[in-house]
């Protein structure tokens, strides 16, 4: 099994949920996975992390192998899903500037049969306008899960104390 992680993982994840101030293993499992393979970060994630300059950014800098490239492959899973509908292109706010790794975290998943991991819900609502990752994977067949599960999923521990 291989993960695709969305930016919501890292930044909720380290400013919230697994602080590196109380939970610094967490971060050294995810920097594992990252070299044997099993989970990846695409790279415009990483270039959303990079717009604010903290420790989570300098985390990031010598974890390039973290980091998948936009390909060939890639860009044709991005077309695909645009492709396949037109609210796909609401994934992206361009007003605000926001979400501009979302279609590309779906596009590598597709390309490398990965499961996305985000902090995103599916959006619910009947007639809502807004779309967001988890119902992009639904439409398209790929799996979405949370960190949560991903926590499961890979068997992680948490040994507190004090």
């Amino acid at each position: 099994m291989k993960y695709c992680l969305d930016t919501n993982f890292f930044i909720e994840g380290w400013n919230k949920y697994y602080s590196p101030d109380f939970c610094n293993g967490y971060w050294d499992i995810i920097s594992e996975l990252g070299k044997t393979g099993d989970l990846f970060v695409p790279e415009m994630v990483r270039n959303e992390i990079n717009k604010v300059d903290d420790a989570l950014k300098n985390w990031f800098k010598d974890r390039n192998y973290l980091v998948k490239s936009i390909d060939e492959n890639v860009q044709k899973c991005l077309k695909e899903i645009y492709a396949k509908d037109s609210n796909h292109h609401k994934l992206v706010d361009n007003t605000k500037n926001r979400s501009i790794a979302d279609p590309w975290v779906i596009a590598h998943a597709m390309a490398e049969s990965a499961v996305v991991v985000t902090k995103e819900e599916k959006i619910t609502t009947p007639g809502s306008t807004k779309i967001k990752i988890p119902n992009v994977c639904d439409n398209m067949g790929i799996r979405w899960i949370d960190d949560f599960i991903f926590i499961r999923e890979i068997q992680l521990n948490f040994n507190c104390t004090k």
